[in-house]
């Protein structure tokens, strides 16, 4: 059972996804109530292999306001992401393609842990993107033409 923290609808937009895969991420006391209180922002985040460890960047944990200096973390620092060493193999060797990104999908609640969805994607252009929008218009159109038609 998840239950969904924050969704990342414009990765969806930007990228055409191919695989998806499931990481753990490693966080902080303050991070992990900041989360639950809802203050992240993955719109930016992706992550990246360096060193034979995946790394998500860009994932804004806003700082817990109660916490003291010593404790509290910094907002956007490169997290550490838990996966199986044969996926990192996986994503390496995906990403090494000209033009393929691993865009952060979704953050959600697994079993009590924060799990973190990434999608093997490649840039969409500008063309790509109005092809996308018109189908879903003309899909939209022909729904409600069978709505409309089985009313009658």
């Amino acid at each position: 059972m998840s239950a969904e923290i924050s969704n990342n609808r414009k990765a969806r937009r930007d990228f055409n996804i191919s695989e998806t895969y499931e990481a753990g991420i490693e966080l902080k006391g303050t991070e992990v109530k900041s989360i639950r209180a809802g203050k992240v922002n993955i719109s930016d985040a992706f992550a990246r292999v360096e060193r034979g460890q995946l790394f998500l960047y860009g994932c804004d944990i806003q700082p817990w306001e109660t916490a003291g200096k010593f404790f509290q973390h910094e907002p956007k620092r490169p997290r550490r992401l838990l996966v199986h060493k044969k996926e990192i193999l996986k994503l390496d060797q995906a990403t090494s393609v000209k033009g393929a990104s691993l865009p952060c999908l979704r953050m959600y609640w697994k079993n009590g842990c924060v799990k973190i969805e990434l999608g093997v994607g490649k840039g969409k252009t500008h063309s790509d993107q109005r092809q996308s929008l018109k189908e879903r218009v003309e899909l939209r159109e022909a729904q409600r033409e069978v709505a409309r038609f089985n009313r009658q």
